[in-house]
């Protein structure tokens, strides 16, 4: 359930399937007590979408069939003791997806000839993803960061790990040649290596970086490779074999830092664009905008959720959840569509725009 939403990815999401594609949508918990009924949502939910397929003719039975085996492989897949924000199944003739996202989804079947893509593509980008690289003579270890927390990575060829004996120690000591960790070549040689994984996935998965380790670790990575350079040091040795949680703690003074320059970066741009007159504020009005691919730049509050509806006409209005052609996550809608037309995307603290009804948009023209 740990899939990366690289471009390809979304791309193959994107593409028609045979009809029926099935996209289940549910909300989960992270803590007690509110995730007590997960487990019940998803069945019920899950057996909504069989319902479904069982009343609509242009599903045969063996299609029927397929996708009933499939949703039954997706749910068994799943681990509410790791849940998030939200889960989203995705099930097709000879295929099934799970993922879990740290964004909440309204619950929702979907039966189409694409899935549903918007709720994972806006919890993508919310996610202020980054990557933590931490450096030790024997062991190297990859973290991706993001949502307040950071996942060892086991990709890439990460971790990497060697053992510090060395086969011509006693040759050494015999004639008084025994380097530092840190200067001797096979450590080079094993930095080097963890450089070349390193730009390699960053190739695939661009991200900020973060490199912990010793002084003499972060001044050797940036001596034989290159991406530790552009990188933020964090020096902080031992983290190679920590645990998660002690990487986090490492690391979160500067997430945090980085995430308070971007938001003011945001607010500036967004006040020098109401200056031209090429700013919009309020769901109605850059749901508009984004309509027509005017945005360049959308800011969404952290938690900014709104239900609205058409009014029949060009504009949306509030709604209750339970009314007919309410829209639940038009909010999604509008992220997805401005990352479909090159905007970019950010998320600010909630209460960061109030005066714009907790979204705003810089305009192209």
């Amino acid at each position: 359930m740990d899939q990366a939403l690289s471009p390809a990815a979304l791309t193959e999401l994107r593409r028609p399937r045979p009809y029926p594609a099935v996209s289940v949508l549910t909300p989960t918990h992270r803590r007690e007590p509110e995730n007590s009924q997960d487990a019940v949502r998803l069945r019920n939910v899950v057996a909504e979408a069989k319902k479904q397929l069982e009343a609509d003719p242009a599903v045969t039975r063996d299609r029927r069939s397929d996708l009933v085996r499939q949703l039954d492989q997706a749910v068994a897949e799943v681990d509410l003791a790791h849940a998030e924000e939200g889960l989203l199944i995705f099930a097709a003739p000879g295929e099934h997806q799970v993922w879990s996202l740290a964004r909440t989804v309204p619950e929702r079947v979907v039966l189409s000839d694409t899935f549903l893509t918007r709720n994972l593509v806006a919890a993508h980008a919310s996610e202020r993803a980054f990557w933590v690289l931490s450096v030790s003579a024997d062991r190297i270890s990859l973290w991706n960061g993001g949502n307040e927390r950071v996942v060892e990575e086991h990709s890439g060829g990460f971790p990497m790990t060697r053992s510090l004996e060395d086969p011509d120690v006693e040759r050494n000591e015999r004639v008084g040649d025994v380097p530092s960790t840190f200067r001797d070549e096979r450590t080079r040689q094993f930095l080097r290596e963890a450089d070349v994984a390193l730009a390699a996935l960053l190739r695939e998965r661009h991200r900020p970086l973060y490199v912990t380790g010793d002084p003499a670790a972060l001044a050797l990575l940036d001596e034989v490779g290159t991406v530790g350079r552009s990188a933020t040091h964090v020096t902080h040795g031992g983290l190679a074999h920590a645990g998660p949680e002690a990487v986090w703690q490492a690391v979160r003074p500067l997430v945090a830092a980085e995430e308070r320059k971007e938001a003011d970066a945001v607010a500036r741009d967004l006040d020098a664009a109401r200056g031209r007159k090429e700013f919009a504020a309020g769901v109605d009005e850059v749901w508009q905008n984004a309509t027509e691919g005017r945005i360049r730049l959308l800011a969404v509050e952290e938690n900014y959720r709104v239900t609205v509806r058409d009014d029949g006409g060009d504009h949306l209005v509030p709604a209750e959840g339970g009314d007919l052609d309410a829209r639940e996550d038009v909010v999604d809608e509008i992220i997805e569509r401005c990352l479909d037309t090159g905007a970019q995307v950010r998320f600010v603290p909630d209460g960061s725009l109030t005066d714009a009804q907790g979204i705003a948009g810089a305009l192209r023209f």
